[in-house]
């Protein structure tokens, strides 16, 4: 175990962190960047407090089916593959967020950004845990966390410049009221999620589980070394039978 520790692309490693955790810096961001923007949901939707929190909350609804059905679409479509649906669900509702007019229109927007939410919040740290060497799985996983703390306070100094370049959140910048803008700043770090998603390998027991042995070895090489490949690729073919789909790894 030490031994292959020594040995692991500890670069490649880092990268995949820190692309799987930007669903968290995703998650705090939206968090955080809707606290600026209530005076202009009170304003363009015309909403009492009632409905201002139900629209604020709606995020959560999507929360629960994002985060109940990815291990099942993850086994069936692999992690990587459900991750980048995530970054374009997070990609689609922040701009229509940010642009929509319609109340529906933008709570059924919210509710999607939310499935993305519940998606990457469990998707990145079981796929983290399949890619990272176990002496420092926990401490890769955890990364996950601070992202989101990350997200909350990109969104509280976003807010703040754009209500002071504005004079306020329903002040407009270009045409558009600065409360908008708050949203589809979030596009920003959804395309970037998009995009690294196709740089980093799926993961290694995904693989195995699809048969798909030989792409297994070449991702296991690449992140722990051609010496400690075979082995790595035993163990997860020893992790779980032949006739039971294995799980996401804990």
């Amino acid at each position: 175990m030490n031994d292959t520790a020594q040995k692991a692309n500890f670069g490649l490693i880092g990268a995949i962190v820190a692309v799987a955790t930007i669903g968290g810096l995703l998650f705090g961001y939206d968090s955080g960047a809707v606290n600026g923007t209530q005076e202009g949901l009170r304003s363009a939707f015309t909403l009492d407090e009632a409905g201002l929190g139900f629209t604020v909350g709606s995020l959560l609804i999507g929360c629960v089916f994002g985060a109940f059905f990815a291990g099942t679409l993850a086994d069936s479509m692999g992690r990587r593959n459900v991750m980048r649906l995530a970054a374009l669900l997070f990609l689609g509702g922040a701009l229509v967020q940010g642009f929509a007019h319609d109340h529906t229109i933008f709570v059924i927007a919210r509710i999607i950004g939310g499935v993305a939410v519940g998606a990457a919040s469990v998707l990145s740290p079981a796929y983290i845990s399949e890619v990272a060497p176990a002496n420092i799985r926990g401490r890769m996983t955890t990364v996950q966390q601070i992202m989101i703390i990350t997200g909350l306070t990109a969104a509280f100094v976003v807010n703040y410049y754009l209500a002071q370049a504005a004079g306020s959140s329903l002040g407009h910048l270009g045409g558009i009221e600065a409360w908008r803008w708050m949203y589809l700043m979030q596009a920003i770090p959804a395309a970037v999620f998009l995009v690294a998603l196709f740089f980093i390998p799926e993961s290694p027991r995904y693989l195995v589980a699809k048969r798909r042995d030989a792409e297994a070895g070449k991702v296991l090489t690449s992140l722990f070394g051609a010496d400690a490949a075979a082995a790595k690729l035993a163990e997860i073919r020893a992790s779980f039978s032949t006739d039971h789909r294995p799980r996401l790894a804990a």
